[in-house]
């Protein structure tokens, strides 16, 4: 990597994880991460007062950490980005607090980025330029989104998204019913190993077409997403087996409630790609660990003649490098940055990438 290549400091703090990346162009060169998920297993989901409060205590030490590790000073650095939006508004100000802080005590432009569009933007940092006629799946705990990506700096459109739950949610929640603690994913993708994912033919949200006389018509909801009725089905599947006092067949539950979330995706994934000239797809965010959802949206993008990209695992959760590679591709497209006026977002579109200052 040529050293004239701008080395940014990125800052991540939009949910539970403190995430602070260093980026030399494309090249990444550390990805600090410290999770409070522990703090939020006793309450089954993540709980917003106690993630401020651990990015509060995080931030400092982890800085502190990626510079070492990185062997550079901020006075090294040459841009700082941070996510602005979407998360939660109490973790996305000590984040950004903490940015502008920086910028002041050191002079350096600031960038307020799009968490979303930086999950796309991380891809460069494992198979560097990102491809033209680029999709992007952005599957977590917060979200599920089918993007189309014509400039990763200038034009990212929202193509599809959930209108309830999202994935992982459904994940947690389902994990919950099953007496399988949190987070759900890691565990609910483990056990379904087990079970028959033809078990239980549970509902697939907003895949049924609807019909204007003879012609077929897949409605508004062609791209999005509802995982809210598939749980209550979980629910109400469990209730049963339980009134009738019989073993609940947690494995067979798991296996085909995962199957019904990944069909729907990878399908839908898909189509959109396939309407809107698409021939490449990444996948991004938390839930793209799952091996399942990798395993059939491979299968299904490869009968399709789409080309599938996913980042390590370790880049794909939320982290401060995906911020770092998207304000490292700010810089050298010459965006102007943000300043130091700007306010959080926690519904920030895709469309907004930056924040204009």
């Amino acid at each position: 990597m040529s050293p004239s290549a701008p080395l940014v400091l990125g800052i991540e703090s939009s949910c539970d994880e403190t995430g602070v990346g260093i980026v030399r162009g494309t090249e990444l060169l550390v990805n600090a991460v410290a999770s409070s998920m522990e703090e939020h297993v006793r309450f089954g989901g993540v709980i917003p007062e106690i993630a401020s409060r651990a990015h509060l205590d995080a931030f400092v030490p982890t800085l502190e950490s990626a510079l070492k590790d990185a062997g550079v000073s901020l006075a090294e650095i040459d841009a700082i980005a941070v996510t602005s939006g979407p998360g939660l508004s109490g973790a996305l100000m000590v984040g950004v607090s903490a940015a502008k802080a920086l910028a002041l005590a050191t002079g350096k432009p600031l960038y307020a980025i799009n968490h979303l569009v930086a999950h796309v933007g991380v891809g460069i940092l494992d198979g560097g330029e990102l491809p033209e006629n680029l999709g992007a799946l952005l599957v977590s705990g917060g979200h599920t989104e089918i993007l189309q990506v014509n400039s990763l700096t200038s034009d990212v459109r929202l193509l599809g998204a959930t209108i309830d739950d999202a994935a992982g949610e459904a994940y947690d929640k389902v994990a919950r019913l099953l007496g399988l603690g949190y987070p759900g994913g890691p565990v609910i993708d483990r056990i379904a190993k087990e079970g028959d994912p033809k078990a239980i033919r549970f509902p697939r949200g907003l895949t049924l077409p609807k019909f204007i006389g003879t012609e077929e018509d897949p409605g508004k909801h062609r791209h999005d997403f509802s995982f809210s009725g598939l749980k209550t089905a979980v629910a109400r599947c469990v209730e049963q087996y339980q009134k009738r006092g019989e073993e609940v067949p947690v494995a067979d539950i798991a296996a085909s409630f995962q199957e019904a979330v990944v069909d729907v995706i990878t399908s839908k994934a898909v189509r959109a790609c396939r309407e809107h000239g698409l021939t490449n797809l990444l996948l991004g965010g938390g839930v793209a660990a799952n091996s399942r959802l990798r395993e059939l949206l491979a299968a299904r993008c490869s009968s399709a003649g789409i080309t599938l990209r996913v980042p390590p695992r370790s880049l794909c959760t939320d982290n401060g490098a995906m911020v770092a590679a998207l304000g490292a591709q700010l810089v050298a497209d010459n965006v102007l940055p943000s300043g130091l006026k700007f306010s959080t977002d926690s519904g920030q579109p895709v469309s907004l990438i930056s924040l204009a200052v």
